[in-house]
């Protein structure tokens, strides 16, 4: 079976979105999860999150409950947004980046609307999985490390947002691309086709300012 990363955090409605149709492409593929810190994606690629840009914060985020509502998945928006995710992503490292996790963690922050910065929400997180002592599995060099080099190999491999897989060296970046994933991962020379090669041809006609 064919391996794939899905490069996630937490802080995204959609990386929650996508997480449920998980089990689809695990029917193709081992799925190796990656968590991530989105904010240090948007500091390398010096862009700005979506809750930076008004405009684009209430659209994103009806955007998310409209696509939670066509496929029929729960959903409820935390009182915050955006919230700090990195307990809940060593957490995930700490624990070994099962489905079972990170599912549980995705239910308590976008079904139950809890955030992990928040007391309330980091103790429903950590007694939903039968955790004592959270902090301790928290500091240890090796999650701290694990999570680093996420973020270092997603740069590497030109990923700008989350969620995103990663297959013989492709991107599909968002929900929206799960079901063109599939396809890929179904024909592997899906962008084999010429239209689909003939997209590395096309130069920028203009470069903006910085």
């Amino acid at each position: 079976m064919r391996s794939i990363s899905w490069y996630f955090d937490y802080v995204s409605p959609f990386a929650y979105l996508q997480s449920t149709r998980l089990a689809e492409v695990a029917k193709q593929a081992d799925i190796t999860f990656k968590p991530v810190l989105f904010a240090g994606m948007l500091r390398h690629w010096e862009h700005k999150g979506p809750a930076e840009i008004p405009g684009k914060r209430i659209l994103t985020f009806r955007h998310a409950q409209w696509l939670a509502n066509k496929m029929g998945v729960p959903y409820h928006l935390p009182e915050s947004h955006p919230f700090n995710p990195l307990k809940a992503l060593r957490l995930t490292i700490a624990l070994g980046c099962t489905t079972e996790v990170v599912e549980s963690i995705f239910e308590t922050i976008w079904v139950d609307g809890l955030t992990p910065d928040s007391e309330k929400g980091w103790f429903a997180i950590t007694k939903k999985l039968g955790i004592e002592n959270p902090e301790e599995l928290l500091s240890t060099p090796e999650v701290k490390a694990t999570l680093q080099n996420n973020g270092t190999q997603a740069l590497t491999a030109n990923i700008f947002g989350v969620p995103t897989f990663e297959v013989d060296g492709e991107l599909f970046w968002g929900v929206d691309t799960t079901d063109m994933l599939l396809d890929y991962l179904d024909n592997p020379g899906l962008f084999e086709e010429n239209e689909m090669k003939r997209i590395f041809q096309v130069e920028p006609s203009t470069v903006r300012r910085r």
